[in-house]
């Protein structure tokens, strides 16, 4: 689950880390991870933030709900004399897993791990063939599902949507008429479709699948409901001081992550035109600046560190706030919940 770049490293004990964590600079002066301290990871993925967090001092309890990153993490469980444990669970739940006195921390590195995308077998890349799932959790609604039997007008709602596509019209409707000649299996037959439907134009940047995998991929995970739930989970869960730390990598999840801490913060709100709102109790006070972005020697590095956005709170001992997913405006896809069955 969590986005997890870079190359090969050693971990908080010489054990293999297959890939650096973005911003994880960053991450660890938001976090402040020492001795004594307890904290979740949220976003697994290969292990980086954990090892670093370890390294550091602080006891973790890594979540993932990705079952290959679980086992592919038991080697550093062992090695970390019982100071992590490793559950296989959606972050949004997170709160499960929190000890009666609170947490110290939680961090969250939100999106698809580099794992994920350079395994074929899970579909999740438009750039290598493999079948058509794009599922974190091996199970559920697969994207070959959605693509194969959502409804032309729900496509349009997902691309356009989650994937900021402006195609999203001409882009379903070429997918309703290739699967009444044969179902799409792959990730390259529904690739080669958009590139033949959009085809790439010389000032185009990206791929012309990127934004319609990219909305496939969230839907079929709930990537922003989950992000949504676990802000709140977190919000339960950290005691007085404890410390929210997440990166997102693009503007759907920041916007939710941007708006919590901005609900959160217990700041009046109003202008000119509106009459202001009175200030509430703030939940959280923000650690540093209210985003950081990775720099200009990682990003040179590491390409996917360009869009990468680091948000950060210090819970205070305000009570919890609702947990009122309204907050963000997210579009109703509960129709589609029954895609595949």
């Amino acid at each position: 689950m969590a986005a997890n770049q870079g190359t090969d490293h050693s971990g908080a004990d010489g054990g293999p880390v297959r890939h650096i964590p973005v911003m994880l600079a960053e991450v660890l002066e938001a976090l402040q991870p020492a001795p004594g301290k307890l904290i979740i990871d949220g976003t697994f993925g290969a292990g980086g933030y954990t090892s670093a967090i370890l390294e550091a001092g602080a006891d973790v309890i890594a979540l993932d709900r990705d079952p290959t990153a679980i086992a592919a993490g038991q080697a550093l469980v062992e090695r970390s004399a019982g100071r992590l444990r490793l559950e296989q669970t959606e972050f949004s739940k997170l709160d499960d897993f929190a000890p009666e006195g609170g947490l110290d921390g939680v961090v969250l590195d939100i999106g698809v791990s580099s794992m994920q995308i350079d395994e074929a077998g899970r579909g999740f890349s438009f750039q290598k063939d493999g079948p058509l799932d794009m599922r974190m959790a091996v199970s559920g609604v697969s994207a070959a599902d959605v693509v194969n039997r959502a409804k032309v007008n729900d496509l349009i709602r997902i691309f356009s949507f989650l994937g900021e596509e402006k195609q999203a019209g001409r882009i379903a409707r070429a997918i309703e008429k290739k699967r009444e000649e044969q179902p799409f299996r792959t990730t390259f037959d529904l690739a080669h479709l958009i590139e033949k439907v959009t085809p790439r134009k010389a000032q185009d940047k990206i791929h012309p699948a990127t934004r319609v995998f990219q909305a496939l991929r969230i839907f079929v995970n709930d990537e922003l409901g989950e992000l949504a739930q676990a802000l709140f989970a977190a919000e339960r869960s950290l005691k007085p001081g404890g410390r929210l730390v997440v990166v997102t990598f693009h503007s759907l999840e920041d916007r939710i992550v941007k708006t919590f801490f901005g609900d959160r913060s217990g700041k009046a709100s109003g202008s000119r035109h509106m009459p202001m709102v009175a200030e509430k109790a703030a939940v959280f006070e923000y650690a540093g600046k209210p985003m950081v972005a990775a720099g200009e020697a990682e990003a040179a590095r590491n390409p996917r560190a360009r869009s990468a956005k680091l948000r950060a709170g210090i819970r205070t001992a305000a009570p919890a706030g609702k947990p009122d997913l309204s907050l963000f405006k997210l579009p109703s896809l509960a129709s589609l919940s029954k895609i595949g069955a």
